[in-house]
């Protein structure tokens, strides 16, 4: 079960990648480099089922809040640059 979960996560990976590099806008980057930091933190979670370990939920947690407000300044950047 966890092998079709974690196959999935990596096709969600992988075709986030592919439009954060070829995405046509800056704007298709940002909500791509979004996407990846959210597949990412669901991705400590099924870590923390898999390994039965509690302290991958404290690490997607922060990670989660760190990631999107590292988005937010990097659209607020582009968007005072554009």
């Amino acid at each position: 079960m966890f092998d079709f979960i974690l196959l999935f996560i990596l096709i969600a990976v992988i075709f986030g990648a592919i439009r954060l590099i070829k995405g046509p806008s800056s704007a298709d980057r940002i909500v791509a480099l979004d996407t990846l930091t959210t597949v990412v933190s669901s991705l400590l979670v099924l870590l923390a089922l898999v390994f039965e370990n509690n302290i991958f939920l404290d690490i997607s947690f922060v990670f989660a809040a760190l990631s999107f407000t590292s988005v937010i300044v990097v659209a607020r950047f582009l968007e005072g640059r554009g």
